[in-house]
């Protein structure tokens, strides 16, 4: 059963998106004069997606921890854009080789603000600015997903259980297979790097474009009817009304996989900003959870466009997973050939 977020929330989402979306004589419309939201958005920020603990249940930065976020990142850059030591020495065994260098990160300059305050999460609910708990049957299926090959610090464990975790690239998961990646796709959330997303929008649809994965999302609009569950999708069953000038997209019917179950609501609201741009929020009611968590995040407009996400092309995590998993059944084998 889903639950349903506070009326206090919901009231102060729904007063929100209005602020937002009045006023706005000036922003693009359709033939039927609507909001056009159609365009590029580069969504990327330093707002974290979960509230850090310290802040507890506060909303806003003050100027001086907006400072420091800005200075924390600078400084991240400067330290992975530094040449790397030829001469070092290799990690120690069971440790980290680090991850790519800057070139390959987009995540923002700066944090998105609301109303001139920055926020300290792009979470809002809960209070505190974080994903609830999982159920205890939430947890036993996030304990028993599929997982990158480097979280399995142990041996050729999957020899002993019977499991198939990296018998093949059928086996990986779909963001390792370059297939989709829900976390990017719905509800949108910024990421380290790929954050361009692009809107076409008729007065029947919109088609929302996510850069990671190439993955575009179908949205009717005025169809008030979704499709049977059977028709299940990975970024499930969208459909969208009008509410004034808001946007109000409603998605159920994802397809179950560990990682996103079947059973889950995500209602999405998309406003005109002044200026330009569009505020984008989010409630995603999961059974997973012991409550549901929304959020709310600044869409620039960007001239940039998306590039293909070729993930696939030389994709040798994939290829050195698979790699290392063989490494690990040898060695399996040749320790139970010395226990004999």
């Amino acid at each position: 059963m889903f639950r349903n977020p506070s009326p206090i929330l919901s009231l102060f989402v729904l007063m929100t998106a209005a602020g937002f979306a009045t006023a706005q004589d000036d922003y693009p419309r359709t033939s039927s004069g609507k909001p056009d939201f159609s365009g590029n958005y580069d969504i990327s920020t330093l707002t974290p997606y979960q509230r850090p603990q310290r802040f507890g249940n506060r909303l806003y930065l003050n100027e001086e921890e907006v400072q420091a976020l800005r200075n924390r990142e600078m400084n991240t850059r400067a330290a992975d854009s530094a040449p790397g030591d030829p001469n070092r020495a290799p990690p120690e065994q069971g440790g980290t080789i680090g991850s790519y260098n800057d070139f390959w990160f987009d995540r923002g300059n700066d944090a998105f603000a609301l109303d001139g305050q920055y926020r300290t999460s792009i979470l809002t609910y809960p209070e505190n600015g974080r994903l609830p708990p999982r159920t205890p049957e939430g947890q036993a299926k996030a304990d028993a997903a599929p997982r990158f090959e480097w979280e399995d610090p142990g041996g050729a464990w999957w020899l002993e259980t019977g499991d198939q975790p990296f018998d093949g690239p059928e086996n990986q998961m779909l963001q390792v297979r370059c297939i989709y990646f829900p976390a990017a796709t719905i509800p949108i959330s910024s990421r380290a790097y790929n954050n361009i997303k692009t809107i076409v929008q008729t007065d029947d649809y919109m088609m929302l474009y996510v850069e990671w994965m190439n993955w575009a999302r179908i949205i009717r609009l005025g169809d008030g009817e979704h499709k049977p569950a059977a028709l299940a999708k990975y970024d499930g069953d969208s459909i969208g009304w009008w509410e004034g000038d808001t946007l109000v997209v409603e998605t159920v019917n994802f397809l179950d996989q560990p990682r996103q179950p079947a059973d889950r609501r995500v209602v999405e609201r998309f406003s005109p900003l002044e200026g330009g741009g569009l505020v984008y929020a989010f409630t995603v009611e999961d059974a997973d959870y012991t409550d549901s968590y929304s959020g709310e995040m600044v869409w620039p407009p960007t001239d940039q466009i998306p590039y293909e996400y070729a993930c696939h092309e030389g994709n040798y995590a994939m290829e050195m997973m698979l790699k290392g998993a063989r490494v690990k059944e040898v060695e399996h084998y040749l320790q139970q050939q010395s226990e004999d």
